[in-house]
């Protein structure tokens, strides 16, 4: 990787890589970072949340410059496919090069956010860019709960003016995010023993692309909690099904890519459950042929388990599983083309005595995000479900008249030779919660394109990392 060009980035995204990061379990990569100021002489300090802030002093001529917030989070969403054997708590990212993109061997490449991480301490490492104070902010935890950006202090950082490097689109500047929270559902399981004289099998759905939560949710992709239920459900209304066992999906912020579950059905219906399974892949595959292409739904002979849900638990389940609204909810008034409100069924996990069901809702007017929370929580208070929800984060309201949005926007022109967009993101970003705590801020989000984030697909273009790099050495000399 230290081959590839812009040489000064790759270099430091490369040993980032090799270190394991988990959301929640950053402290190798937090102690990575404060070694490296220490190696460059630069000043450094934590916070209670582990956060870092490495600072360097203006180049000469700009000592007067206000200064200049470069931010990064430091966790990656921890996702591989099935048949890959990864450990993301001690393994690092396996990494090769295909034509433009940079891409991981069956996980997660962990470019979001490790590129924004390794474009910052290219910044911190160099000796040859012009800029004002610079404060590289490296924040914890920002995939599973933004535990970083919520425990900022004030005072913690001193510059006016931030760029968050956690954006996926080049030539795209980012101004302002949807704000998120994130619904949990509890069945207390109600299992009974398995029935005598019937046939068991492992159904299961895979081979989608899934993505985030917020970029790619209006792609139209498929959920495989929802593909895997909405087959469950035709079975049930025909034979009488029994199911043993559910597991679909992982993270609350990636649209679920595979999901299997054992169920037994009378032994009279094996044949029908397997003509049955592949009229209905022949319709998925039809409803997703221009999103996913590759979907895949199999059955396999199973062991007989001991234990099944009983009747009545499993129809609950089913039902709110398949009620439950997943996707987008509604468009943008005011930007075109932007989702407003949506919705994701991430994960459906049998945890101890309980069928834990995770979802995650996002939205750029606060009312209608606890609206659609509202929607979740009352689908699942109808099937019997202990409902719980997460804290959530605010959106960041957009400010076309920023004056570092002009300053990217010449750059931008002069860098690329032509306009940039100007947009909001249906993700989420840490900028409102930077904005609660430090409300002078001006803030933009920039990056260079990344595809299928959230999924073993992320690959980072190389190209767009090498024009992004200019851009933002370019913002910082005008700055």
């Amino acid at each position: 990787m230290k081959n590839l060009e812009p040489r000064a980035v790759f270099e430091q995204f490369e040993p980032i890589t090799q270190i394991p990061r988990p959301s929640k379990k950053e402290e190798k990569i937090m102690e990575y970072l404060r070694q490296f100021a220490a190696k460059h002489n630069l000043a450094c300090k934590t916070d209670e949340a582990n956060n870092v802030v490495i600072s360097k002093p203006a180049t000469p001529g700009y000592e007067n410059k206000p200064g200049v917030v470069l931010q990064a989070h430091t966790d990656m969403v921890c996702e591989k496919n099935a048949d890959v054997n990864h450990n993301f708590l001690t393994d690092p990212i396996e990494t090769y090069v295909d034509g433009d993109w940079l891409k991981a061997k069956g996980t997660t490449l962990g470019a979001d956010n490790g590129i924004g991480m390794a474009m910052a301490l290219a910044v911190l490492a160099a000796n040859d860019l012009k800029h004002p104070a610079v404060d590289c902010l490296f924040t914890v935890d920002e995939e599973t709960g933004l535990t970083g950006a919520f425990a900022l202090k004030d005072g913690f950082f001193s510059g006016t003016r931030l760029i968050n490097l956690d954006s996926e689109d080049d030539g795209e500047i980012f101004i302002g995010c949807a704000g998120g929270i994130d619904t949990l559902a509890k069945f207390k399981m109600e299992q009974e023993a398995a029935p005598e004289g019937y046939f068991s099998a492992r159904i299961k759905v895979s081979g989608l692309l899934g993505g985030h939560s917020g970029d790619d949710i209006e792609k139209g992709r498929g959920n495989a909690n929802k593909i895997l239920v909405r087959y469950l459900w035709k079975v049930n209304k025909a034979t009488d099904l029994r199911i043993a066992m559910m597991d679909g999906g992982n993270l609350r912020n990636a649209i679920a890519r595979e999901a299997w579950a054992v169920v037994c059905v009378p032994m009279g219906y094996k044949e029908t459950l397997r003509v049955e399974l592949n009229h209905f892949a022949a319709e998925v595959e039809n409803e997703l042929a221009l999103t996913d292409k590759g979907v895949t739904l199999s059955l396999e002979t199973e062991e007989m388990p001991k234990t099944v849900f009983t009747k009545a638990f499993a129809n609950r389940v089913l039902q709110a599983l398949y009620a439950c609204p997943h996707g987008v909810f509604a468009m943008s008034r005011t930007m075109p083309g932007l989702v407003e409100t949506s919705t994701n069924m991430a994960s459906v996990k049998m945890e101890g005595e309980y069928l834990v069901v995770n979802t995650s809702q996002r939205s750029s007017i606060e009312s209608s995000k606890y609206d659609i929370m509202n929607k979740v929580e009352a689908v699942f208070l109808l099937a019997g479900a202990e409902v719980s929800h997460g804290d959530g984060y605010p959106g960041w309201q957009p400010n076309v008249n920023s004056a570092l949005l002009k300053v990217a926007q010449k750059t931008f022109v002069t860098v690329a030779g032509k306009e940039p967009k100007v947009r909001a993101i249906h993700a989420g970003l840490e900028c409102g919660l930077f904005l609660k705590k430090y409300p002078h801020l001006d803030m933009i989000s920039i990056g260079p394109s990344m595809t299928g984030v959230h999924s073993p697909n992320e690959q980072l273009s190389i190209s767009s990392t090498a024009r992004c790099w200019e851009w933002l050495k370019a913002i910082l000399a005008e700055l």
